[in-house]
């Protein structure tokens, strides 16, 4: 454990970081599990209104830090492909 008093400080800093991060992963978890079950579910419809929350939840999470933007355009070209396949299906 930290001694000094700036140690001690940045533990503290660390503990209020991580769990904002945490947070923030946790929420693009959770869209991104909602999209794929209304993928399996075949509900285009659905699918097409949790997908648009599910890229505003990926954009943000970009923001924050929590992901690289070219791990969150790869997540959104992939999403998007398997919603545009079913609707068009």
């Amino acid at each position: 454990m930290a001694n000094h008093v700036s140690s001690l400080k940045r533990a503290r800093q660390t503990e209020k970081r991580t769990a904002v991060n945490r947070a923030n992963r946790s929420r693009v978890r959770t869209s991104l599990r909602s999209l794929r079950e209304a993928l399996t579910k075949g509900d285009a419809k659905a699918a097409q209104e949790q997908y648009r929350e599910t890229v505003s939840t990926l954009d943000k999470s970009v923001q924050k830090g929590v992901f690289h933007k070219n791990t969150v355009s790869r997540y959104k070209a992939r999403l998007n492909a398997r919603v545009k396949a079913l609707a068009t299906a």
